[in-house]
């Protein structure tokens, strides 16, 4: 007798099962934001302009599909449907969406919504309960809230800017990553719930304000304080910091480098033993965060010359045998050959249609019993739009005329 083998168990219910979010947004922070609650089970509907869809869809390595690497990734579990929010139809539409939405992720320039209707006051007496996540560069009030912004903006005038680079060198962008737009979508994303969390005890929406700049001056750790406290005005530390030392990167013979962080006494005296120098880490030469600080120059070029006669495997070695906050600098090629990364799983390769494995970032945060997923990649422009519409009570010939006047 043949025994069939047990079906497969069921995948867990995502904990944002049940949401309806839209996404009116473009490139990165309030789209990101939408695609966190995506990835833990919220239905994401992308609304894109007809014309061309999302600019990001153009943004950075562009494949064969006529879509960019960066689309494919950050439109992941999304649903794109077009419309063109400026013409009446497509407005009327939105509405009608926005009446069974919970969350709406927005970043045009504040007043742009307004200006076609689609306000604050207008959407909210639709859906009293809906969430409107709101990013902008500058926010939504305040004298700059009409000035164009993105993350390379929010860095410079949030502070990061300044802080990075070599001492008497020009100001750089940290690793010229969009970060500030990142770290704004997980601003908004927690925002978003934390709404939702209260319209689910009080029955009310809210906005969530999100200004590109805040994010970055947000994570700035002391440097508020310190100024107020003190005067005292940080620049450019180059590889190092003000607070702590050695805690900077240093070379090794290899040819790669590697990141050393002693954050207190203890950690340099690990440092002193597996150096094999223990009589640095006394108090009478290198043992207080102080005495380091105020002969950081030689602290740093001591250590310096210990990891350049060391292949960067022995450094690090040692550091962990040592217990010495240690890591490799690694480009994306160590990345991808590093086995932590593969252990835990923190790329993730989707099979794409047309263009075959395609490797993401994989879902933030794991969670043991209910963890999100990525179901597809981002989707081609206007794949769910006939599907969508239909959902909402518009029969095929509506739709043909929403299509031939380029509203869809």
């Amino acid at each position: 007798m043949t025994v069939s083998p047990p079906p497969p168990p069921a995948a867990p219910v995502r904990p944002l099962a049940g949401l309806r979010v839209l996404d009116a947004a473009t490139f990165i922070a309030a789209p990101f934001a939408a695609g966190l609650l995506g990835e833990f089970g919220a239905e994401v509907i992308k609304i894109e302009h007809p014309a061309g869809g999302d600019p990001f869809r153009r943004f950075g390595t562009m494949t064969e599909r006529g879509d960019s690497l960066a689309w494919l990734s950050e439109g992941r579990n999304k649903a794109s449907l077009t419309l063109d929010l400026r013409k009446p139809q497509g407005a009327e539409v939105f509405r009608k969406l926005v009446a069974g939405a919970d969350v709406l992720c927005e970043n045009f320039r504040p007043g742009t919504l307004e200006k076609w209707g689609l306000g604050w006051e207008v959407l909210s007496a639709i859906n009293p309960g809906l969430v409107m996540l709101r990013v902008s560069g500058y926010g939504q009030d305040g004298p700059y809230r009409d000035y164009p912004g993105f993350a390379r903006i929010a860095h410079a005038f949030g502070g990061l800017t300044h802080l990075a680079g070599l001492p008497g060198g020009p100001p750089v962008t940290p690793g010229s990553t969009s970060l500030g737009d990142y770290m704004s979508g997980l601003f908004g994303a927690f925002g978003v719930l934390s709404a939702l969390r209260h319209r689910d005890a009080t029955g009310r929406g809210q906005q969530v304000d999100i200004a590109l700049y805040e994010s970055v001056f947000r994570v700035l750790d002391e440097l508020a304080p310190a100024y107020a406290y003190t005067g005292a005005v940080r620049g450019p530390e180059g590889a190092g910091t003000l607070n702590a030392c050695p805690h900077g990167h240093f070379p090794c013979a290899s040819g790669g480098w590697v990141a050393i962080a002693c954050t207190n006494d203890k950690m340099f005296e690990r440092l002193a033993r597996v150096m094999g120098r223990p009589a640095l880490a006394s108090p009478e030469v290198w043992g207080t965060t102080a005495r380091r600080l105020a002969e950081r120059a030689a602290v740093d070029a001591l250590v310096s010359a210990w990891t350049g006669a060391l292949a960067r495997t022995e450094v690090l070695a040692l550091c962990h045998a040592g217990e010495v906050p240690c890591g490799p600098i690694n480009a994306i090629d160590d990345i991808f050959a590093d086995p932590h990364f593969q252990a835990r799983q923190t790329m993730v390769t989707l099979i794409e249609a047309q263009l075959g494995a395609i490797v993401v970032p994989n879902v933030l945060p794991k969670l043991s019993e209910t963890p999100g997923r990525i179901d597809h990649l981002g989707p081609r422009l206007g794949a769910d739009s006939g599907r969508i519409l239909g959902e909402l009570g518009l029969s095929e010939a509506e739709i043909a005329d929403l299509r031939a006047q380029g509203v869809v």
